[in-house]
């Protein structure tokens, strides 16, 4: 049985268990207004339950069968079991954000300018398939995953439902504005992300040139004194 659902059938149980055996003493004891108030905050309890889990996060939400050949790729990687299901479980849920992240930023004219300006779309996904390659520098990149991809997704999809607003006011315009400006810094954010991520890369670029600069040298200094001692 899914952990998920058991945990929901002991909470209705003991719930119930609970509101029957106070409800019984009480009563035993001549209380009759005090178990009515009682049943109706348990109740309440239970509907403020059934409410959390339908808004269950989409981390707690049942993942794919992991596949032999991946779970070997993770392996290999160093992540022991528990570190490739929170590997997992963090970027399906980073995935939905990008996913939201682009209908929220294609769904208006000015959005839609700052994602052109800053790539972000493009630049979410490939951040996205460049932290699954290399789940083992997953703590590399807490802020892009656990603050920056978030607040983008939400923002943006705050930004959208006012905007569609039917009427608006002048504060209101004012507060798009500033959003607007706030979600363009956040874009620009995410690239920085990705360029601090890559940024191994470019190091090794670096050092790629200087060695060709200095082996271009050589020959080139090479080439001159044979030049030199050549009989014309």
């Amino acid at each position: 049985m899914n952990k998920n659902r058991l945990a929901d059938i002991l909470v209705i149980i003991l719930t119930c268990t609970t509101i029957i055996f106070l409800f019984t003493f009480l009563v035993a004891f001549g209380f009759h207004v005090i178990p009515s108030g009682l049943l109706s905050i348990s109740l309440g309890v239970l509907l403020l339950y059934a409410r959390g889990r339908k808004h269950r996060p989409a981390d707690e939400k049942k993942l794919p069968k992991l596949s032999s050949e991946k779970e070997a790729f993770y392996v290999s990687k160093g992540l022991e079991k528990e570190d490739i299901q929170y590997f997992r479980q963090t970027m399906q849920k980073a995935k939905q954000q990008i996913r939201d992240i682009e209908v929220n930023m294609l769904a208006t004219g000015k959005l839609k300018a700052i994602e052109n300006r800053n790539n972000t779309i493009h630049l979410t996904k490939s951040m996205f398939r460049e932290i699954i390659k290399e789940p083992n520098r997953l703590h590399e990149v807490d802020q892009f995953l656990y603050v920056h991809l978030p607040s983008l997704a939400d923002l943006s999809g705050k930004y959208n439902e006012i905007n569609n607003h039917q009427a608006k006011s002048k504060a209101t315009y004012d507060m798009l504005d500033k959003a607007s400006q706030t979600l363009d810094k956040m874009c620009q954010q995410i690239a920085e992300d990705y360029v601090q991520f890559k940024s191994d890369d470019i190091v090794d670029m670096e050092v790629e040139v200087e060695l060709a600069k200095r082996s271009l040298d050589k020959d080139n200094g090479f080439q001159e004194d044979t030049i030199n001692n050549e009989e014309v």
